[in-house]
């Protein structure tokens, strides 16, 4: 079967128009490139617009994909104080990000751990008791989740800001004062999708750029880490992440195996597996079936210690996760591998990233895999070959004077 490996394509702009929607609810359809008229103007001497509490209960992809929202609103509002409320998994995103004051968590309680009903309402009073000490002028909720929604409302902001909801979610919509109903998500990345819903408060960008500044520390952790499993920090080496939160999204062991020894093989670069804790298992399953002997890093680093080892290699190889997000927001260049999800709204934007998909018409369904199955016969059939064929293009592409086995750090970077 004939595989597809293609730079990534733009999204569409959509349309402007905004009415009245409920009382006191203003709804506002953005363009994604368009200059609109704004509920509020960026003014950093306006004493009522100083105080931000940015909300993005996502996983941790989504809090990535958040970043040029937060680097936006910090250029139109430079003094202001902006802090993120994430979940605890994605809190060393927000914690390195360089345009935040604090990051507020929102923790989640072990199964089987529950704590009495009295001791839970103690816990969530003393959380927005503290949130609204600290005074917000405005709230934004980047999703449509009910969570936010309630944070936002109780977060004791002057305006809160959120996505229109339609399913399901409509008295979520009365929490807020004004709504943003972005162009259809399925045919915009992401970012722009996210950078939307800052429309009100006067906040354009046209061509956006995901990006994670990392601290030096970080760096420093990665180092470490790297020369604690015995690759010198200085040695090249490809990151290999073919694991996902959803089964549906991942390649298979077999076409990893294959992948990873036809690197080693070709260009004598060290591959490194990374995933997550409970991913661990299969990593290893995937080392055992190697020829070649792959780095194991699933499950030993933290969010903010993968990030130090994704800005320090060469090339990232992998699904549509988190991973993906991070490796193109520390600038390294990016194979992803694409079946179900759209990567119009997924996979990063630049000359130095590729998506790589199987031929097939299916191609996105959008689904959890064929008929919901959480089997995805276009990651099933995504071959080996047509990933190397594409990590071999995108080297040259890059970098023309050298061939894949002179790759060195950050080499693809520069």
């Amino acid at each position: 079967m004939r595989q597809v490996c293609k730079r990534q394509i733009q999204g569409n702009p959509g349309s402007l128009r905004s009415h009245q929607e409920g009382a006191g609810v203003l709804l506002i359809h953005p363009p994604a490139q368009h200059q609109v008229t704004s509920v509020f103007h960026p003014n950093p001497s306006a004493p009522n617009r100083k105080s931000f509490l940015l909300i993005q209960l996502g996983d941790i992809g989504d809090v990535v994909l958040t970043l040029p929202s937060v680097q936006a609103l910090r250029a139109a509002y430079p003094d202001s104080r902006i802090v993120a409320c994430v979940r605890e998994k994605a809190k060393d995103i927000m914690a390195d990000c360089p345009w935040t004051n604090d990051v507020v968590v929102v923790t989640k309680t072990a199964k089987g751990n529950a704590p009495s009903l009295s001791k839970t309402l103690d816990r969530h009073r003393k959380w927005f008791t503290d949130l609204r000490r600290q005074r917000f002028d405005v709230a934004v909720d980047f999703r449509t989740g009910t969570r936010g929604a309630i944070i936002a409302f109780l977060s004791g902001a002057r305006h809160r800001i959120g996505r229109f909801a339609e399913d399901g979610g409509l008295w979520r919509n009365r929490l807020f004062h004004t709504l943003v109903d972005p162009p259809d998500e399925h045919s915009q990345y992401a970012v722009q999708h996210n950078l939307n819903i800052l429309t009100p408060l006067g906040i354009e960008v046209d061509h956006p750029k995901l990006m994670l500044p990392l601290p030096a520390y970080r760096l420093a952790q990665a180092k470490q880490i790297l020369e604690n499993v015995g690759l010198p920090s200085d040695a090249p080496f490809v990151v290999f992440h073919p694991f996902s939160l959803w089964a549906y999204k991942e390649w298979t062991i077999a076409a990893g195996a294959s992948l990873i020894d036809a690197i080693t093989e070709k260009t004598g670069l060290s591959v490194l597996i990374t995933g997550a804790p409970e991913e661990r298992e299969r990593a290893e399953r995937l080392v055992r079936t190697c020829s070649s002997r792959p780095l194991n890093l699933a499950g030993e680093t933290t969010v903010g210690e993968l990030a130090g080892i994704l800005k320090m290699a060469a090339c990232f190889i992998g699904v549509d996760t988190a991973a993906l997000h991070i490796a193109a927001a520390v600038g390294t260049p990016t194979i992803g591998l694409f079946g179900p999800s759209a990567a119009v709204s997924w996979a990063p934007r630049g000359n130095d990233h590729r998506v790589v998909t199987a031929d097939l018409p299916c191609i996105p369904c959008r689904n959890k895999g064929c008929d919901n199955s959480e089997y995805s016969r276009c990651m099933e059939t995504l071959s080996a070959d047509s990933v190397l064929s594409c990590f071999e293009t995108l080297c040259r592409t890059l970098y023309p004077d050298k061939t894949p086995t002179h790759v060195d750090n950050g080499l693809l970077n520069s």
